[in-house]
């Protein structure tokens, strides 16, 4: 009898596990897209300077999502330490606009340079940075467009919207 119970309660456990498994799988979303929403699932935009991340991967996603998505690329060039770059962030989250001229026509990139990790490797391709943080365009090849220093861009302790914008329309791709 102890062994019949024995099975008994086994084969319950069994059948709970089952149908947890069959639940859970009946539960997740389908996905009933070609290759085309697959690969746009795959990029994630890099919105923080990480000396952990593979920089000259995170370009090769950018300029592939760019190309998808008919855009340049906006690399930005700096780190944590970085007082202008984190000014250059409070002024995008102030100015909604621009933020959007750049999203809408900007694949945007943080590549970070910081004792940790230099990038030097990756960021020796563009040339020379005078200081930080420093902008590259690239268009939807991968090809340098623009070298930027954000000093042109400033204004007292932040940055001068109209010279942003600026940039921001000359460089945004031709749609």
């Amino acid at each position: 009898m102890v062994k019949q119970a024995k099975r008994f309660v086994w084969l319950v456990l069994a059948v709970a596990a089952i149908a947890s498994v069959w639940q859970f799988w009946l539960a997740r979303p389908a996905c009933a897209c070609g290759p085309d929403v697959r690969q746009e699932l795959k990029y994630a935009p890099v919105h923080e300077y990480d000396p952990q991340r593979d920089a000259a991967a995170d370009i090769e996603r950018a300029v592939a999502e760019a190309k998808r998505a008919k855009k340049n690329v906006l690399l930005e060039v700096g780190g944590k330490w970085c007082v202008w770059c984190r000014i250059m962030d409070a002024y995008f989250e102030a100015n909604p606009d621009v933020l959007k001229l750049r999203e809408d026509n900007f694949v945007t990139v943080k590549i970070n340079f910081s004792p940790e990790n230099e990038n030097k490797t990756v960021l020796s391709k563009y040339g020379e940075i005078p200081g930080y943080p420093h902008l590259f365009v690239l268009d939807a090849k991968g090809k340098l467009i623009q070298s930027q220093g954000t000093g042109e861009l400033e204004a007292g302790r932040s940055y001068d919207k109209e010279k942003f914008v600026g940039f921001l329309k000359k460089w945004s791709p031709s749609k």
